[in-house]
């Protein structure tokens, strides 16, 4: 008779930014997958309508990923709720489009702070329940602009900011594969998400016309239930076994649209 079970089944497994976008896509992959996800991020309101479609598999935590102290809270309610932590997905991030010469403290140190002191804040919290797991695993979410220049133009400090969280990777697969913690890079590119919500008008206008200078002709997006199918699949390996880095991209050839 053939099994009914899922491949994640009974694991447990936080995903940071789970509000909405990649997140969400990464969230749902996972409960598709048999898998259980506690849900982190800031907008109380939001967590709570995505808990309510996952259901009974999903556990809102909003929390302030840059706030150490309470992300320390945030797991200590998961281990409480689900007894258990398999998986840690950092998936938060933000940007903010200007050029490198006029960009604020206040834009630096808000995406400083989310996309690298966020993925260390909840690593460090994450870290002794992940001990307890037989095969746990952390993934950390990149960009495809910490190496191509063609990605949307005048994000540099996000771009950075994700080259710097695949350096952060390499040391922590060395640091943590004593504790049998496998570390994986999933680099996304151009996804079909709301990740420009929030920008500036005038900035957003900007970034897109220094875009279109780089050529006529992009990859296109890509729907990002895709991305959330790829991070479910780097947890479906054996231990011992680990997927360091991957991308996932669209591969059309489309017109960048005029402006």
């Amino acid at each position: 008779m053939a099994s009914s079970s899922t491949p994640l089944d009974n694991q447990v497994f936080a995903v940071t930014g789970s509000s909405q976008g990649l997140g969400l896509a990464i969230a749902r992959a996972l409960v598709a997958a048999g898998g259980k996800v506690a849900l982190l991020a800031r907008n109380q309101t939001a967590l709570a309508e995505v808990e309510a479609e996952l259901g009974e598999n999903s556990k809102a935590f909003p929390t302030d990923i840059t706030d150490p102290a309470a992300v320390e809270q945030a797991f200590a309610a998961i281990a409480e709720h689900f007894g258990r932590l398999d998986g840690l997905v950092n998936n938060a991030g933000l940007a903010r489009p200007n050029k490198i010469c006029d960009v604020t403290a206040e834009e630096l140190s808000l995406q400083l702070n989310t996309n690298i002191g966020g993925v260390i804040f909840c690593s460090q919290a994450a870290l002794p329940l992940l001990r307890q797991s037989g095969n746990a695993r952390i993934i950390n979410i990149s960009s495809a602009s910490a190496r191509s220049r063609f990605e949307i133009s005048m994000l540099g400090i996000y771009s950075a900011s994700k080259a710097a969280v695949e350096r952060l990777s390499d040391e922590m697969r060395d640091e943590f594969r004593e504790d049998g913690i496998a570390v994986t890079v999933l680099s996304p590119g151009a996804t079909m998400t709301d990740f420009a919500s929030g920008w500036e008008e005038e900035k957003l206008i900007a970034a897109t016309r220094a875009w279109l200078k780089k050529g006529a002709e992009y990859d296109g997006y890509m729907d990002m239930k895709y991305v959330g199918q790829a991070v479910a699949d780097c947890f479906n390996y054996p231990k011992g076994v680990c997927i360091d880095f991957v991308e996932i991209r669209p591969n059309a050839i489309e017109q960048k649209p005029a402006f």
